[in-house]
């Protein structure tokens, strides 16, 4: 740690160094005073001493004061504070940009870029209620709207006030002209959730329909508007719901299915259900409609036109879900059961326990358990059913 402590000034200093000449030989081809320009060479390079001495404390002193001393320093004093925060050193950088927001001195763009600099420090040390402030006094400030308004979106998430993030959401979209749509409507289905948990099933509706109409293919808001109008007892609504979010993605069949089908038998619609079923396993990969379509025909037909059927399918779309379900038909069937099959049913099932069944299609973090938000990378909507993983 040592040895890499050394270094990490060392080339701190390099730049700071050069960007000093730079600026006290530029003053003195300006033809200040000999004394003043000496008194700022001298005073910088006990500076730049006193970090290569693991001194930063004393190093930061005096570059405040240089600061007031010199304007054109001011960049090289934003310049350190980064570098303080990226080291980790997060009070430092804090300590070293507030001195500059302090300054009376700044025109209106230094004051701007300290501002921002101070409420990044903040963030970085997780102070958000002062870096909210910080980044709420920048977003009145048209230069710099975008990045506080995203520093702010940011903060609202954190503290889950999904209002404020929805508002600043909007803003953001206004002045840079960049779509939030996407975003928004999660914003508006983290509503919806909160209102259905607190039993608020109007106020819960109204969210899912600005959900909607910020993004008319969320698949989040037909899945919280299916499980709503379940709880509601309006299996119709439900199964319409359902069917919504698993045509605007297909890849998130296996997340609805099993409450689809509960609400097409509440309904009495099992032709539906085998025809929504047959549409998706021309727009949907996986096994799970495939599987939900094998047990209807079991149901209705028999065991051995749904072995039939599966069998055909696993020629097309091989599964270990799907081989799986074949074993249990080719069981219940009455063929001849040999060893193999058994064995070979256990280690199927020892597959499928180990398995994740979603992946983050960004970062590739799979999990057991569907986040909206992945937990490694933090990116919405981004962890989907994997292509062989049903609930049945």
């Amino acid at each position: 740690m040592e040895f890499v402590s050394e270094y990490f000034w060392f080339f701190l200093c390099v730049p700071l160094a050069a960007v000093a000449g730079w600026v006290i030989g530029r003053r003195g081809g300006q033809r200040h005073g000999d004394n003043q320009v000496s008194r700022l060479s001298s005073t910088y390079f006990r500076g730049l001493n006193y970090l290569l001495n693991e001194q930063p404390d004393k190093a930061i002193e005096l570059f405040l004061h240089i600061a007031e001393l010199d304007k054109e320093t001011f960049e090289t004093q934003v310049a350190l504070g980064h570098l303080f925060r990226r080291r980790g050193e997060v009070d430092r950088a804090i300590r070293l940009h507030q001195g500059l927001v302090n300054r009376t001195d700044l025109s209106d763009p230094q004051r701007v870029q300290a501002l921002l600099a101070l409420g990044e420090d903040y963030m970085k040390s997780g102070l958000l209620d002062r870096a909210e402030t910080v980044f709420s006094e920048l977003a009145q400030i048209d230069q710099r709207a975008p990045q506080a308004l995203k520093h702010l979106i940011g903060i609202y998430q954190a503290e889950r006030d999904w209002e404020k993030a929805i508002d600043n959401a909007l803003r953001f979209e206004e002045v840079t002209g960049e779509p939030m749509g996407k975003l928004v409507g999660q914003f508006e289905c983290e509503l919806a959730e909160r209102h259905r948990g607190a039993g608020n099933v109007e106020q819960a509706r109204a969210a899912i329909a600005r959900a909607y109409q910020a993004d008319a293919m969320s698949v989040r808001a037909g899945i919280i508007e299916g499980r709503l109008e379940t709880d509601a007892g309006n299996a119709e609504a439900a199964v319409r719901a359902f069917e919504r979010a698993a045509r605007n993605d297909p890849e998130y069949l296996p997340e609805v299915l099993q409450p689809l089908m509960q609400n097409y038998r509440k309904v009495g619609d099992l032709g539906g259900a085998r025809s929504f079923l047959s549409e998706m396993t021309e727009h949907y990969r996986g096994i799970a409609p495939v599987l939900a379509l094998t047990r209807l025909m079991e149901e209705q037909e028999g065991v051995a036109p749904a072995r039939a059927y599966l069998g055909r399918q696993l020629k097309d779309r091989p599964s270990v879900r799907g081989e799986s379900a074949l074993i249990d038909l080719t069981l219940a069937e009455g063929a001849d059961p040999t060893a193999t099959l058994h064995d070979l049913k256990h280690i199927t099932d020892q597959l499928l326990v180990r398995n994740p069944a979603y992946r983050c299609t960004r970062c590739g973090f799979g999990a057991r358990t569907h986040h909206w938000q992945c937990p490694s990378c933090k990116e919405w909507g981004t962890v989907k059913p994997l292509l062989n993983y049903a609930v049945l």
